[in-house]
């Protein structure tokens, strides 16, 4: 890094303490911009970067709720709202224990990024709470989640700030979130919220998008160096919405998954995924992916959802969570003969490991690319709901894959432009600053 970048980077350090993911975040970014500066001394000259790695809001707030028990529980909620220079704020909502600020502000400061990077007008922010809703019952997580939309609901709107899910929010939990905003507000303001249900206002392949994106653009890297997905191998780490639809679309393109995890541990089957079997025990029992062994006991398990990454494949497809992969796991997969790794989860690979990934020369797409889908997908859902339309399946999923391969053909070139060609990351994260950059220069001090 160069003086000026490096000394931006310890500002956000001693400024932000304790908040390793978010240091990882906004470093991995950082580390790549130097030619841009090089290039561009005005965004210096202009203190882009110093304010591009501040939130332009945090917002944390007390969430009040009640057990089925009578047990009143108090959890806290978090909505950081990064950076609106290209449009309103927009990023997920993450309901789990590890949830605080450093996470907050990873998230969205990627969101930042890769909403830029889709091309459509969206700034990035993101939110969440502590609250664990796994063992909670639909009673108490309706109830919680009337109690944190009762605060966020003065902070979000169509044109301000429209959350989504991630990681604890899902379908459900994204209605009672909307039920009650459009109590507080007495009004139906449909663009306030993406991933809602079909019948009011929702969009067809909002479920599918990440785990689609992220085949899309695999696939397009792959074509461009004439490697087909056809009879590859392949291991996905989760079993959330992003596996779930990245192993549909992946064995729809000719490829066999073998494993699966959730975090208890991971399944493997030589044969391949039984993924409607999958889908019944996620989707609709909303149990534990061991489950699998009472119809397949052949398949085997292992309770350390991490030594997934021991299985020989050719992809692997990390799904699951933040620094997933470590060195240690990217090298076995390397031993086994992997080609190819694609981030479906944000930020999944630890810092060591990218440079080992990208040491070796694998054919990798960070999570900034490559699990854009979802956000993308989402503000398609903004698109329709502002036109009171409702598209089809295919032309929504037609819409995902050009937005994807726009994405890579993006940072394609600009990694070339800057000297760095093939290099993805690099290409994404430039592709990326500069749309948000211009746009704050053209805005002004604000």
């Amino acid at each position: 890094m160069n003086k000026y970048i490096n000394d931006v980077m310890e500002k956000v350090v001693a400024r932000n303490p304790g908040e390793a993911e978010f240091h990882q975040a906004v470093e991995e970014v950082l580390e790549s911009l130097a030619p841009v500066f090089d290039k561009h001394p005005e965004y210096e000259a202009n203190g882009i970067l110093e304010r591009i790695v501040e939130p332009e809001r945090q917002i944390i707030f007390r969430v009040p709720w009640v057990d089925d028990q009578g047990q009143t529980h108090v959890n806290r909620g978090f909505r950081i709202e990064f950076n609106s220079a290209l449009g309103p704020y927009k990023g997920g909502l993450r309901f789990h224990p590890s949830v605080y600020t450093g996470i907050v502000k990873f998230l969205g400061f990627e969101q930042v990024f890769k909403n830029a990077l889709t091309g459509r007008p969206i700034g990035g922010g993101k939110g969440g709470s502590d609250f664990d809703p796994k063992g909670k019952s639909d009673q108490e997580v309706m109830r919680f989640c009337q109690s944190f939309m009762t605060e966020l609901a003065r902070h979000i709107g169509d044109k301000t700030d429209v959350p989504a899910g991630d990681i604890g929010v899902g379908g459900r939990e994204i209605g009672y979130l909307f039920g009650q905003y459009k109590r507080i507000k007495n009004r139906y303001e449909a663009g306030v919220l993406t991933g809602k249900g079909l019948d009011w206002g929702g969009s067809l392949v909002r479920t599918e998008a990440t785990g689609y994106g992220l085949v899309y653009i695999l696939e397009e890297m792959l074509k461009d160096h004439k490697i087909s997905l056809n009879d590859k191998k392949v291991i996905i780490s989760g079993s959330g919405n992003v596996a779930i639809y990245a192993n549909e679309k992946v064995t729809q393109l000719g490829a066999k998954v073998i494993a699966m995890s959730d975090s208890s541990g991971y399944l493997y089957d030589e044969n391949g995924i039984d993924l409607e079997l999958i889908k019944e025990i996620k989707e609709v029992n909303r149990g534990r992916i061991k489950e699998y062994l009472a119809e397949y006991p052949d398949a085997e398990y292992c309770d350390n959802c991490t030594d997934i990454w021991s299985i020989e494949c050719d992809i692997a497809l990390p799904c699951a969570t933040q620094n997933e992969m470590d060195a240690a796991g990217v090298q076995t997969l390397i031993d086994n003969g992997v080609i190819a790794i694609g981030e479906g989860a944000n930020m999944p690979l630890t810092p060591e490991a990218v440079k080992l990934v990208k040491e070796n020369d694998l054919f990798y797409i960070p999570g900034k690319a490559a699990n854009a889908g979802g956000v993308a997908t989402s503000a398609i859902e903004m698109t329709q709901n502002a036109m009171f339309d409702e598209w089809t399946f295919d032309k929504v999923d037609q819409e995902l894959q050009k937005i994807m391969v726009n994405i890579y053909k993006d940072a394609s070139a600009v990694a070339a432009e800057y000297g760095m060609e093939g290099d993805l990351v690099a290409g994404a994260n430039i592709a990326g600053f500069l749309k948000v950059a211009n746009a704050m220069l053209d805005q002004g001090v604000v």
